[in-house]
């Protein structure tokens, strides 16, 4: 079982989870998104556990938190800034990554190329039918992408187009899954970000 840790009030941000890897210690801090709040997306989320658990079982201690506004993108990484913020003052010798599905993919994306440093980025369900963001064209951070072959917003061709343009380093990981849920292949979808993550810690 993880070890649960209750964290302070971020910058206006109340509903956050932390936990710890055990057996610890923890060799990298991870702030995980979730998707858009305003269709229903909370950090307890089934993809956003599942991520979490994945990162926190190769070592990672993991926040999650729920956005506090819109979902707007924009305000999205103003939270995700804060709570990573909070993240590496509680663990200051850690180096750092972001994580996020859906809409959440797209403010860890955003937050990590703005900042530089991340180990990496992981980006679960992205949604290309918002767009290809022109910043990941040349986003240093090392980038990973985890997509289901039936995504209803992010289509495998619309992925892969935009994955062609989208600056090194990166990966590509397809999950045969029947929606943007990774419904019916979770186990799947959790076990591909437990082998690429580890790479990049």
């Amino acid at each position: 079982m993880p070890r649960l840790i209750q964290t302070p009030a971020i910058t206006g941000i109340s509903e956050t989870l932390l936990e710890e890897p055990e057996p610890g210690p923890p060799r990298i801090a991870v702030v995980v998104c979730h998707p858009h709040p305003m269709h229903g997306g909370t950090m307890h989320n089934k993809v956003v556990y599942r991520i979490a658990r994945a990162l926190r079982n190769s070592g990672a201690v993991v926040l999650r938190f729920n956005f506090r506004k819109t979902g707007v993108v924009e305000e999205g990484v103003d939270d995700a800034r804060a709570a990573l913020e909070w993240l590496r003052g509680a663990y200051p010798g850690l180096p750092w990554a972001l994580a996020g599905f859906s809409f959440g993919s797209r403010v860890a994306m955003r937050l990590a190329c703005e900042l530089g440093g991340a180990r990496f980025v992981l980006a679960a369900g992205f949604p290309t039918r918002w767009s290809a963001p022109a910043h990941l064209e040349s986003c240093p951070a090392p980038k990973i992408f985890v997509q289901s072959t039936n995504d209803q917003y992010g289509p495998r061709a619309e992925l892969e187009s935009m994955y062609a343009a989208v600056s090194d380093p990166k990966q590509l990981h397809f999950v045969e899954a029947s929606d943007h849920f990774f419904a019916g292949s979770l186990d799947a979808f959790e076990g591909v970000i437990a082998e690429a993550a580890p790479l990049f810690m």
